[in-house]
């Protein structure tokens, strides 16, 4: 099961942390146009999730910097698919979500954010969400404490599931047997919340917070997410408590094989409840 001590086995150069700021800092200047601004055109993907002009302008932006200076690395982003690096390469992958969040994007809710994740080797090593309205800016890095806003972060313990405040995007994120296992684990928590997408993982980090459950999400939607709620002493696996890993391969997200169901937590006796629920077979 996932541990909020494991030890790095890369160090994240700084220069490629100053590089992730300067990725927000681009994203935050294009989606902020756009944001509560009348006749945004909304699109309808093959998904039915809507895309506006702030989404793929922003991730235009950040793939073209990186491209620049970083064309070895690879990128992964919701708007545009994967990119290889120069001669096929994949160690480094910078994993975009421009605008997670898109519905309170377009409804005028500030709690959507930009996630920005570097990879090395298919493990997330660094993190950030980027609330530009709000001017908040989580980080993570591995071997590091978490940040908001240049302040070190922390979760806060929860002595059991039952004292849990837990969020989660929208009960329509769980169907199947998914649905009657977060139905279950909804039961015992001390309260179930919804409606604050990536948001709802910074207020984990700073200990606002003690769990978050969701389930039919891509590596873009979490990736960033990792190295912010585990620099902050918590926990991030997927629902077998499994950590979360991504390997830039366009075959895998065709047939679907990677981890879409994800489980933040602050404490360890709730991230142990919270799999023994979720990976149980109810009928």
């Amino acid at each position: 099961m996932g541990d909020a001590s494991d030890v790095p086995r890369v160090v994240v150069p700084e220069a490629y942390v100053r590089f992730a700021e300067a990725l927000a800092d681009a994203a935050g200047g294009t989606t902020t146009k756009y944001f509560r601004a009348r006749g945004v055109e909304v699109e309808d993907k093959k998904d039915s999730s809507p895309v506006t002009i702030a989404d793929q302008q922003a991730e235009a932006v950040m793939r073209a910097m990186v491209t620049r200076e970083y064309p070895t690395h690879a990128i992964f982003g919701e708007e545009h698919g994967i990119e290889l690096g120069a001669g096929g390469s994949s160690e480094w992958t910078w994993v975009f979500d421009p605008i997670d969040g898109t519905k309170s994007f377009i409804t005028g809710k500030p709690l959507w954010g930009t996630l920005i994740a570097l990879l090395h080797d298919g493990e997330p090593v660094l993190g950030i969400l980027d609330q530009p309205v709000l001017k908040e800016r989580w980080i993570g890095v591995s071997g590091r404490v978490s940040t908001m806003n240049g302040e070190p972060i922390s979760v806060k313990p929860c002595e059991s599931v039952g004292d849990a405040y837990m969020y989660s995007t929208t009960p329509l994120m769980f169907e199947g047997m998914n649905a009657a296992r977060y139905e279950t684990l909804a039961r015992k928590v001390k309260i179930p919340m919804y409606g604050c997408d990536c948001y709802a993982y910074g207020l984990l980090a700073m200990g606002f917070a003690d769990l978050v459950v969701e389930a039919d999400l891509k590596p873009y939607d979490y990736m960033a997410l990792v190295p912010i709620v585990k620099g902050a002493g918590g926990y991030m696996t997927d629902w077998k408590g499994n950590a979360l890993r991504f390997t830039a391969d366009r075959a895998s997200l065709e047939s679907g094989e990677f981890q879409g169901e994800v489980i933040a937590c602050g404490d360890a006796k709730v991230l142990r409840a919270a799999v023994a629920t979720l990976s149980k077979t109810l009928f």
